[in-house]
């Protein structure tokens, strides 16, 4: 029989603590136990695989497969809106008719508008439920007025503003199944400066940044969970209703106004060479700079006299944000996408990547290689997962608000190197998660920022050939960029919430560990090690495309990756989601069949973990030859022991538990039996003597 000695070394770098003796007792190599570390309860099979019951019941709107019910339906929200920007004062005034359809089967007494910049208010909700408000105010937004045009006759009304919400009262009801008014709203507020954070004024050398979101009226959303959705704006995301934005923007002439959609009137706003030269950027695989730091400082050295009105189009879209200044360069690529078609016909550019960025933040690691970064996000998303739908993809190099809109998003002068790519791509992937899947930000961030940083970790790996990969950030695997190892602190702090929990309940110092992190640490995990990618990559995309500018719950996802997954995923649903639970193995032993190698090896392993992930056992011979055994999860329906018969003719060298460290084991330091032979041997008939050492 051949003997065993742990390897001191190697126990030590599993946490340094004291180890028993090794035992021998009937050709039993019994595995070193740590002393004195801490046990959960027993991990319950009947607790942990029992049926759960998810939050969103089935019904006619949400079936049983996690697809959009026979009797689906969504209402719409089409705007035309008209803004202009005073420098002088900073004061952004606005128009817009608001078309508003009611595809529910309901009769609607009143409208809900959202009014976002009224969290800058004194007073607000967000002052108090997000202290990092408190520190400055605007007087919020001024409604000027409000008119409601049905069936012909416009009646001017007085609504009810209540913090960031504003209710609209109907003379008459609004009829189910395709009923149809509008909205005429006017409207003024102070634009914040950087304070603002994902709306604001900034300072750059040659002139001002106008980085302006949430700034026009924006209709509430009336869905089959909740009716109106009312939960007012604190700080953190949105939930909005899809249709089509035309909007116009009025500022002094010679800014560059870069937004959401396309640019329909360019003839009047652009000179001839930009023009030719975004003609030329329609053609390039490469940036091609349309505005440059020449015309920057031309234009910031002669006087402007007069304003200009850029108009845009975006088709299907929840929303819109631009930038406005008069001292961003410019530059532009191509997108090799498909054309727009349908209502977006009218387009008239080409389908262009761009960035928009400040001279200082120029630079060969800098700006300079923004668009390449956007021009992969966009086409890598597109064939990976879902076709963009909208005709351009903005990356704006501003006060560094790292905030996504449809179409364009705002990031920071100062990023450079791989936290520009991993910035830019994260918040241009946002335009998949939640701007084409539109899940309710406001309720289930995992919904938006966990997917979504989950499909930008793969694209890490895809861009030219992992040159920053492997995503390493804030928001990923941050201490290590191992995320088996950097999760698990995580899963071990009582005081993490689940990823079930409400947005704005879930504390700051939470936001990217749990949110970001373990959101989409956990489909890696379904993904790799227990679906498997085919399965995975085939239930994931149709849940895009079956979700695409509608609004999924958390129980249609987990439904639809079960029906479409093919597994029962209740006990994983469970674990990682409404719970913080791990998993933790351990390898208690090994031996040999009658104690004879060449008959076999006998291998215990133990579950101590109440998420029992599928893992992998890695066995080495003494001879260096290997093999790998996977351990499912239905091993542990009703035990937490096993012991594996390993088929071999010699002794076996090493046996370890996730030898990848592919799951976020608990408690590593009892995953492997590592051993090393002084043999001294003859058998009985080459009068062999064996000498034995122990730890």
């Amino acid at each position: 029989m051949a003997v065993f000695r742990f390897l001191r070394d190697y126990l030590a770098s599993c946490g340094g603590i004291g180890y028993q003796r090794l035992s021998l007792s009937s050709g039993l190599l019994a595995v070193a136990l740590p002393i004195g570390a801490a046990h959960a309860a027993e991990p319950d099979a009947r607790e942990i695989f029992a049926p759960l019951a998810y939050p969103q019941p089935v019904n006619v709107y949400h079936s049983s497969s996690g697809t959009p019910g026979p009797q689906a339906w969504k209402n719409r929200a089409d705007y035309d809106i008209h803004v202009q920007i005073d420098p002088a004062t900073h004061v952004l005034s606005g128009s817009e008719t608001l078309t508003y359809t009611n595809n529910s089967p309901d009769a609607l007494s009143s409208l809900w508008v959202q009014l976002d910049q009224n969290l800058y208010a004194l007073g607000a909700r967000a002052s108090f439920a997000t202290p990092r408000w408190l520190r400055q105010h605007t007087d919020g937004v001024v409604i000027d007025t409000v008119v409601v045009q049905d069936n012909g006759q416009e009646t001017p009304v007085s609504p009810l503003v209540s913090d960031t919400r504003m209710q609209v009262p109907l003379a008459r009801d609004l009829t189910a199944n395709g009923g149809k008014l509008t909205l005429k709203i006017s409207w003024h507020y102070p634009i914040p400066a950087e304070w603002g954070g994902r709306t604001a004024y900034s300072q750059d050398r040659d002139g001002e940044v106008y980085e302006i979101a949430q700034f026009y009226p924006r209709m509430a959303v009336y869905d089959d969970v909740r009716g109106w959705d009312t939960a007012p704006y604190l700080g953190q995301e949105f939930y909005l209703e899809y249709g089509d934005i035309d909007y116009s923007v009025t500022v002094p002439k010679g800014f560059l106004v870069v937004g959401s959609g396309a640019l329909t009137n360019p003839e009047d706003v652009l000179t001839a060479q930009e023009r030719s030269r975004l003609a030329d950027a329609a053609k390039s695989e490469t940036r091609v700079l349309i505005r440059t730091e020449a015309d920057v400082k031309a234009l910031v050295e002669q006087v402007q006299q007069g304003t200009q009105t850029w108009r845009f189009h975006m088709g299907n879209t929840r929303d819109v944000a631009f930038v406005a200044s008069p001292a961003l360069l410019w530059d532009a690529a191509k997108l090799d996408l498909p054309p727009l078609e349908g209502a977006d016909t009218k387009n008239s550019l080409p389908r262009l990547a761009m960035s928009v960025y400040p001279a200082e933040a120029a630079g060969e690691k800098k700006w300079d290689r923004s668009t390449d970064y956007v021009k992969h996000a966009i086409e890598y998303f597109s064939g990976k997962w879902y076709p963009y739908p909208w005709p351009n993809a903005v990356n704006v190099g501003g006060h560094g608000a790292a905030m996504e809109y449809p179409g364009i998003v705002f990031d920071g002068k100062e990023d450079a190197g791989a936290q520009l790519f991993w910035v830019t791509t994260h918040e241009l992937g946002h335009g998949w998660f939640p701007m084409i899947v539109g899940s309710n930000e406001r309720r289930h961030a995992f919904m938006d920022e966990g997917f979504n940083t989950f499909i930008d970790m793969y694209a890490s790996e895809h861009f030219n050939h992992g040159e920053f990969a492997p995503k390493h950030d804030v928001e990923f695997a941050p201490q290590t960029g191992q995320p088996a190892d950097d999760i698990v602190p995580v899963l071990k702090d009582e005081g993490a919430p689940a990823l079930m929990t409400a947005a704005d309940l879930v504390p700051e110092k939470y936001r990217h560990p749990v949110t970001y992190f373990k959101g989409a640490y956990g489909l890696q995990l379904l993904r790799e090690e227990i679906l498997g990618p085919q399965r995975f990559d085939r239930a994931f995309r149709r849940y895009i495309a079956l979700w695409a500018f509608r609004h999924p719950t958390p129980s249609d996802f987990f439904r639809m990756m079960e029906s479409e997954g093919g597994e029962d995923l209740s006990w994983f649903w469970r674990g990682w989601y409404f719970k913080n639970w791990g998993p933790d193995y351990a390898l208690r032993s090994v031996s040999y069949v009658n104690g004879n190698p060449s008959q076999g090896a006998l291998v215990h392993v133990k579950n101590k973990g109440w998420l029992p992930l599928p893992v992998v056992l890695a066995v080495t011979w003494m001879d260096g030859s290997s093999a790998r055994v996977l351990i499912p999860t239905e091993t542990w329906y009703q035990k937490n022991d096993v012991t594996l018969q390993i088929p071999g003719k010699q002794a076996i060298r090493s046996a370890v538990l996730d030898p990848d460290h592919k799951i976020p084991d608990l408690d590593r330091g009892d995953n492997a039996f590592v051993v090393k032979t002084d043999v001294f041997h003859k058998d009985t008939a080459s009068n062999t003597t064996t000498r034995i050492t122990s730890p």
